[in-house]
């Protein structure tokens, strides 16, 4: 069932949805759209649009109703009754794609702990065989309300057990991440819209042998593996769980911890399907999600993958005003224009814009070492109090003033300012 609220496009939103439905392991037996200004408190859909959807589940046979919306209790107790069949709405869908999807550890605390979420304000529809328990005047009553109590706490319980053992996993996720960072090790992590290719490209870039599927959300499980990026050094390359539009809140909030690995990454990769004729929708979906998780300030390089799909596109490198290397054009199933990525990475992580001055003092010895390891360094001088350097460096400064923010500096200043500044200081 697919209702446009407020013009959203009906085709390509349903289109999505059955995909969805496919990937949940449903059969679609059939489709019903609409449009409404805005939902019916009781049912979602109108009354006429409901008695259509009651034939169509009977002549149909179906055993179950999904919705392309988020459904209220309420509704979907109302709508229960009505259909006499089970009714789940997007996020109940997408859930379950999750849950079987999920393998390692963590991904299943994941899983569970948004399962729970959206299972705490459902919890009537399994008690309606308790309503004897009604009680007589003056006694608080309610159908299978003390059960209803319990199975309440019970959640709630769970959801704080799931809840402290993820803080142990981002602990854990933490001290690694300071690892690499010990090591000079920066990370790029692979982000986009589900189905991509990012697993695919992955594979190309890592030879990881990653789960690769024509479905959407084939890969839950963050992936890592060490990278060597021509004249740049080792990288760690994470590969992340797909995005998608409308993105249940239950699932943001349980992945925080895996998305975690793309707010900390040095540089993000954008994956996008350019043989997708949606493909700019796509993309503001991405940049969406990157928002809500507070990645989206992270310098990026947008990735248009699968041009083996397209004609005439050959593989290639677009570059901004200013020579930084914004766009690369490839297929990670065929492999061309890997060489070409490989390029772009390394230089976003080596140089960019123009020469930039950052201020490092002996508490920051590590960055200023990492600086030097990069290649990245023009010139550098002793700070006049003696107390650490003056280093000048070609790089992305967005790149740069993110090392400085891991380091614990102030932002970098480029020369022509911090001349001008110590002139009128002067």
């Amino acid at each position: 069932m697919n209702i446009s609220l407020r013009g959203a496009p009906v085709e390509e939103s349903l289109q999505e949805f059955v995909e969805l439905a496919s990937s949940a392991g449903a059969e679609v037996v059939g489709t019903l759209a609409g449009s409404r200004h805005k939902p019916d408190p009781a049912h979602f859909i109108g009354r006429g649009k409901l008695l259509e959807l009651e034939a169509a589940v009977e002549s149909l046979s179906a055993e179950v109703v999904l919705f392309n919306h988020s459904l209220t209790p309420a509704q979907e107790r109302n709508l229960e009754r009505q259909l006499r069949c089970r009714v789940t709405d997007r996020t109940g869908v997408i859930l379950d794609i999750f849950a079987r999807r999920a393998h390692t550890y963590e991904g299943k605390l994941q899983v569970e702990l948004a399962q729970c979420r959206h299972m705490a304000t459902r919890l009537v529809r399994g008690w309606t065989h308790l309503e004897r328990q009604k009680g007589g005047i003056g006694v608080r009553g309610g159908p299978g309300e003390t059960q209803l109590e319990i199975d309440r706490r019970l959640v709630e319980r769970r959801m704080r057990q799931i809840e402290e053992r993820l803080a142990r996993v981002r602990r854990q996720r933490h001290e690694r991440r300071r690892a690499r960072a010990r090591a000079d090790m920066p990370t790029i992590s692979l982000v986009g819209y589900t189905n991509a290719g990012k697993s695919t490209l992955f594979n190309a870039l890592t030879g990881a042998g990653a789960y690769v599927a024509d479905q959407l959300f084939a890969t839950l499980d963050p992936t890592l593996r060490r990278l060597d990026l021509p004249g740049s050094g080792h990288v760690v390359l994470s590969d992340t769980v797909g995005f998608i539009r409308e993105l249940p809140h239950e699932l943001v909030a349980a992945f925080r911890a895996t998305l975690e690995e793309a707010t900390r990454s040095d540089l993000l990769l954008v994956v996008i399907d350019a043989a997708d004729p949606r493909r700019e929708e796509r993309t503001a979906d991405v940049v969406d999600v990157l928002r809500e998780i507070g990645a989206d300030a992270l310098p990026s390089l947008l990735v248009m993958n699968q041009i083996d799909r397209l004609e005439g596109v050959a593989p290639r490198m677009d570059r901004d005003d200013e020579g930084v290397p914004r766009r690369v054009w490839l297929s990670a199933r065929t492999g061309q224009g890997i060489d070409l990525l490989l390029d772009a990475m390394a230089e976003r992580m080596r140089r960019g814009v123009g020469p930039v001055s950052v201020d490092v003092p002996p508490t920051a010895a590590r960055l200023r070492a990492r600086l030097h390891a990069m290649g990245v360094v023009t010139a550098e001088r002793v700070a006049e109090d003696g107390g650490g350097w003056v280093i000048t460096v070609h790089m992305d400064p967005e790149f740069l003033r993110h090392l400085c923010a891991e380091a614990g500096l102030p932002r970098a200043t480029e020369p022509a300012a911090r001349e001008r500044a110590e002139l009128q200081e002067a």
